[in-house]
């Protein structure tokens, strides 16, 4: 039985390497397309420019800008799609696919570029948007790596002028079991404490918008995701009335329950519940008497005024 043939891949030709960009001049031409010189002084180290790949028609003497990379063949080849980044520069860019050993990404060039599993951070999946940098691996093929930590904080500016309180919108670039680094839409680098994230989790590449709650001295920022305690006594007024309403306008409940039947029955701590109560009684909107919480417009004597409070008389909400 024959073996098949082992494909061998050509990665430099020349001074050219895969994934250059570089000018060349057109050389020779027929009716695959354009042939252009390599620099080695053997035609048959020519490069081709497929004529599908031409965006307009070229001669013999004219300079393109292209991009090389490997044919199915493993034939060096060029294309006039060039890359959104160069070599050393960050990129937020779409996974294409991923394998046991890694996955490629798109980095708008003719083919996907290798992500190594060794350089990959956290859970990657197809279709996701990832911060990468590109590099060249030992044997000089073109790679991207998720390990970006250290250029990012290079590439971002100094969040020194934003104003506590402002809303940023960012990706999450960096997981640690702390929290989560991201880079704003401006360039600042942020960091969300897991703490001050409602799910206690966000996925790389997320996008993410969040509350300045501290400006760092190195002009760093600390955001969260929270909604501020004012917004979320709205929220939790709203619980307390909804319940309140459902149970023709009284219910056992008030400063004195245990905190355990009012996680139970609110969802909330006995804190956030005591803010909301307070912040309806301030409105005129509610009452309170011999541990019942009644709405002030409710006219009905409440129901088991003497029956021991049963933390399942009531739903959830």
């Amino acid at each position: 039985m024959m073996e098949e043939k082992k494909k061998i891949e050509v990665k430099t030709v020349g001074s050219h390497r895969v994934g250059d960009v570089c000018e060349m001049t057109v050389v020779r031409e027929n009716e695959m397309g354009a042939f252009l010189d390599a620099g080695t002084g053997n035609t048959s180290d020519d490069i081709l420019l497929h004529k599908m790949q031409q965006d307009a028609p070229l001669k013999i003497g004219d300079k393109v800008q292209v991009y090389l990379y490997l044919d199915p063949h493993g034939r060096m080849t060029a294309s006039r799609k060039l890359p959104k980044m160069q070599e050393g520069q960050l990129g937020y860019v779409k996974v294409l696919s991923v394998t046991k050993n890694g996955g490629f990404v798109d980095i708008g060039a003719e083919r996907g570029v290798f992500l190594p599993y060794s350089e990959m951070s956290g859970h990657v999946a197809p279709d996701q948007l990832i911060w990468v940098r590109l590099y060249r691996d030992k044997s000089g093929r073109q790679a991207v790596s998720m390990k970006v930590y250290e250029e990012m904080i290079k590439a971002s500016v100094s969040a020194k002028d934003v104003k506590k309180g402002e809303m940023l919108t960012g990706t999450v670039y960096n997981i640690l079991p702390e929290g989560f680094f991201i880079v704003t839409t401006e360039r600042y680098i942020g960091f969300i404490h897991r703490s001050e994230v409602p799910s206690g989790r966000l996925d790389f590449g997320q996008k993410v918008t969040g509350r300045v709650t501290f400006v760092r001295e190195d002009g760093r920022l600390d955001l969260s995701m929270r909604a501020l305690k004012q917004d979320a006594r709205i929220t939790d007024a709203d619980v307390i009335l909804a319940l309140l309403e459902k149970r023709r306008g009284a219910m056992p409940y008030g400063d004195d329950t245990p905190a355990e039947i009012i996680k139970d029955v609110f969802g909330i701590s006995k804190a956030a519940f005591k803010r909301a109560l307070g912040k309806l009684m301030k409105e005129g909107r509610i009452l309170q008497e011999n541990g019942w919480t009644s709405l002030t417009e409710n006219k009905e004597e409440p129901e088991m005024m003497d029956k021991p409070i049963d933390k399942d008389l009531d739903n959830k909400l």
